[in-house]
């Protein structure tokens, strides 16, 4: 009885050891923050920054980026939209010591790609009905893109592949009056 005792309480040491070390490392890749001044996650964005306000880009902050990043890179898109995922703004080569993005602006030195109304600018939400989800995701790179202002999200999620140390995530929800 005794060895089993053992036996089991090796085991249960042996199984632990792997699982938070699995933690450990999730935590370091969860560890990048962007969130906003203007809404929480998964809050209600103010009419402000949509269509119907400013169209303005919100406020950002960026915290927790890896000292290994070159650069990061911003996707705003919205997967509740009727003809599917709908891309509102595309930002790359974002300098990583950057701790914010001011509203209505674009980081020195950032290019801008071309979203879903083929602008190379923010367009804000303008759900045609009922509430939609704007996921604001945030990659932190091991290198910087050479990509022009005709880039979509298509060509900018290739040139990334491989590079992403780590990600981000801001949901916002909007939904017309």
């Amino acid at each position: 009885m005794r060895c089993l005792g053992i036996w089991l309480a090796m085991c249960i040491m042996a199984a632990a050891v792997p699982a938070e070390a699995g933690r450990k490392e999730g935590r370091k890749m969860a560890d990048m923050k962007l969130i906003s001044p203007a809404f929480v996650d998964s809050g209600a964005i103010p009419a402000r920054y949509t269509c119907d306000g400013q169209d303005a880009n919100p406020p950002l902050r960026i915290e927790n980026v890896p000292g290994a990043a070159r650069s990061l890179a911003l996707i705003v898109d919205d997967p509740d939209a009727p003809v599917g995922m709908w891309v509102h703004w595309l930002v790359w080569n974002i300098d990583p010591k950057s701790r914010e993005i001011g509203e209505n602006s674009v980081p020195d030195g950032a290019v801008q790609g071309k979203n879903d109304w083929r602008r190379n600018s923010y367009g804000g939400p303008c759900p045609p009905s009922g509430a939609h989800r704007y996921f604001f995701k945030l990659y932190a790179l091991d290198t910087t893109l050479n990509l022009g202002a005709g880039t979509t999200k298509i060509d900018l999620e290739k040139a990334m592949s491989g590079h992403v140390l780590a990600q981000a995530q801001l949901i916002g929800v909007y939904k017309r009056r």
